[in-house]
């Protein structure tokens, strides 16, 4: 039996020392606490899967429905490669104290050194605060001496790049790249299923029994791309009631549908031999599959099987939703 149906999970909130309210009060997430810093909407990280949601598959998580289904759920070839693994993580991240200064380490060296994936990611901003700001990069090049000679002078913020954000920016992180969140910033997060992190300065502070958290200063300095981009923000189009691309890499592809208010527009996935992810960064949209209709609210994500392959979406104001798969 095919898995022909929209699928919706339970968020999995996350306390982060740097987390805000956001969450709950713009993206309407249920928690009490004051410092949930993301929120990952579709999980096979070893201890956070995620659980169905609605349907008639409620209570089911992400892996047993790989198991059950397979290439209808993720896609032929991407069942042979990845196996009963799904290979992207999910998130919503709010930063209320800006984020460690880190970076990732590529399939080879997670693979060698963590058993892991790699982690390339890119970031899609919702909302920033008045002069909200991102690390990413170098401004120049660097050597490995230079950089360790300013990591211990504690003046590595000399030589990064830091660019003010704001709704709509996108930035691609792919491994061995230097990389921050600052403090204000409301972001969507698309990444490789992999939690390697390399910390590499976490601006002194101490956690809430008083304790530095761990920095990687040595399993980073082989992992840093110490090359400088002219630009590190992606320029990208939007077309409305269209899908347009604004990142698209081996790890995935990432289209932005811009709907105007009562839109209605019909997709076809024939081509994909992939999972399709929605993610609403703006507004609302209905989702329409054959006698089912699931509502995504800003803040919400949904995945469509591989198996699933004509879809309509009807907007009711104007609304933005980010399209995720791989090619």
């Amino acid at each position: 039996m095919k898995i022909a149906q929209l699928l919706k999970f339970e968020p999995i909130l996350k306390d982060k020392i740097w987390g805000g309210e956001k969450l709950m009060t713009l993206l309407h997430k249920k928690s009490d606490r004051k410092d949930i810093g993301e929120s990952w909407e579709i999980s096979d990280v070893e201890g956070d899967t995620s659980v169905v949601a609605t349907g008639n598959l409620k209570g089911k998580n992400l892996k047993e429905l790989i198991q059950e289904y397979k290439g209808d759920l993720v896609g032929e070839k991407m069942y042979q490669q990845f196996g009963e693994k799904f290979p992207l993580l999910i998130k919503f991240i709010d930063a209320k104290e800006a984020l460690s200064i880190q970076l990732h380490p590529n399939d080879a060296l997670a693979k060698e050194r963590h058993n892991s994936f790699g982690k390339t990611e890119m970031w899609y901003v919702m909302q920033a605060d008045e002069k909200a700001n991102l690390i990413v990069g170098f401004q120049k090049d660097v050597t490995s001496e230079e950089y360790l000679q300013h990591l211990r002078n504690k003046s590595l913020t000399e030589i990064l790049n830091i660019d003010e954000v704001q709704e709509g920016d996108v930035y691609f992180i792919p491994t061995g790249r230097v990389h921050a969140i600052g403090a204000g910033v409301l972001l969507a997060e698309i990444q490789q299923t992999s939690d390697i992190t390399y910390r590499i300065y976490d601006w002194d502070r101490k956690d809430a029994a008083g304790n530095y958290r761990d920095l990687h200063t040595e399993e980073a300095v082989e992992a840093i791309d110490y090359k400088a981009e002219d630009s590190y923000k992606t320029m990208y189009e939007k077309v409305k009631n269209e899908a347009s691309t604004i990142v698209s890499c081996p790890y995935f592809t990432t289209n932005i549908i811009s709907l105007k208010a009562s839109a209605s527009i019909a997709i076809n996935h024939s081509e994909k031999d992939s999972f399709v992810i929605y993610m609403c960064v703006a507004g609302s949209a209905i989702f329409v599959h054959n006698t089912q209709t699931e509502r995504l609210e800003k803040g919400e994500t949904l995945l469509l099987p591989a198996c699933v392959k004509n879809i309509k979406i009807t907007s009711d104001s104007i609304t933005e939703l980010l399209e995720v798969f791989i090619k």
